[in-house]
């Protein structure tokens, strides 16, 4: 019986509540995890390839031509070290484009947000007749060059033939003709219309994607409770929207950061650097030309340049993110 009884398994000392000991995933898990997914991995392996050589090896391989003084043609061999980048931090005009570029960004997105959330909420209804007719055509301009939307704007802008100056000239709202793409002021606020129509298909159909994840049962369930429109669209639509709505947000800025080829079909930059963006300036200072700080080509002072901006976007969208989750844990606390 002794014998037995030393035999027999003891209870556990920790009571009827102790934790049982924890399970550890064996080492080889995750691999295992990874051989499952080999098919979606090797789908991916030519996206990344590309990314690779055409996105990541650029950033690096421009970095290195930023210490050097280089008009693009044979090999880099006038080193300046650090002075690139203190010509750029003290150049006016390049924190003048870098102005140009955040007023840009700054009016074009919370313009398009709006106009795209209300269109999307529009077309998102079932019982709209011809509603893919209307998506398709408010995406057209997404998929025409922004290159071709610049010449049309640019000849209907002109003052010759028949263009908008000749159609107010007849409706007599003007008693001249206005230089439209001449005058800084005028000139920036163009380009920053045309950005608006021509990029407002993205924010729609990021809008639209995002509406159609919200179930139609909750909707049903708040027309049962009585609840109208406004209340509905404030307590069901923008809460279930809100994750969607903030990485539509942060596109929405990077893309706007992004503009270069409406700058340079429009004005190239001009007139006086009115209009100047930094991606234009960026390119005036690699490839040259009347509205580049100099009039020859420096590859050194373009990397320079696109590096600095860089960090500047990079800063931006880490408080823009910093921001965002600041105001959700405030929204969480209040609920709480």
């Amino acid at each position: 019986m002794q014998l037995l009884d030393t035999a027999a398994p003891k209870p556990p000392t920790g009571g009827r509540g102790a934790a049982a000991p924890a399970v550890t995933a064996p080492a080889h898990g995750r691999w295992q995890r990874i051989k499952a997914a080999r098919w979606s991995y090797l789908y991916l392996a030519p996206l990344m390839a590309l990314l690779l050589t055409f996105v990541v090896y650029p950033i690096f391989g421009s970095l290195a031509y930023a210490f050097y003084r280089w008009n693009g043609i044979g090999s880099p061999g006038d080193y300046v070290g650090l002075d690139n980048f203190r010509q750029i931090a003290h150049d006016s005009i390049f924190w003048r484009a870098v102005g140009h570029t955040f007023v840009y960004a700054i009016v074009v997105v919370p313009i398009q947000l709006l106009i795209a959330l209300v269109l999307a909420l529009t077309l998102n209804n079932r019982k709209l007749r011809f509603a893919s007719f209307y998506r398709t055509l408010f995406f057209l301009p997404v998929v025409t060059s922004p290159a071709v939307v610049g010449v049309i704007v640019q000849l209907m802008l002109s003052n010759f033939g028949d263009s908008l100056n000749g159609w107010l000239l007849d409706a007599h709202l003007i008693g001249r003709p206005v230089d439209w793409l001449g005058n800084p002021k005028i000139a920036l606020g163009i380009i920053i219309l045309v950005g608006v129509w021509q990029t407002l298909g993205y924010n729609l159909v990021y809008f639209l994607a995002g509406l159609q994840t919200i179930p139609e049962e909750v909707y049903e369930a708040a027309k049962i409770d009585g609840a109208g429109r406004l209340r509905t669209f404030t307590h069901i639509t923008m809460p279930l929207l809100r994750p969607v709505g903030l990485m539509i947000v942060i596109l929405a800025f990077i893309g706007s950061f992004q503009v270069f080829d409406l700058v340079q079909v429009l004005t190239g930059g001009g007139p006086y650097f009115g209009t100047e963006v930094v991606n234009t300036y960026i390119y005036h200072l690699a490839f040259g030309g009347n509205q580049a700080a100099a009039t020859e080509p420096n590859v050194g002072l373009a990397s320079a340049a696109s590096f600095f901006y860089g960090l500047l976007l990079i800063g931006f969208s880490v408080l823009q993110v910093l921001l965002f989750r600041s105001l959700a844990k405030r929204r969480a606390t209040g609920r709480a």
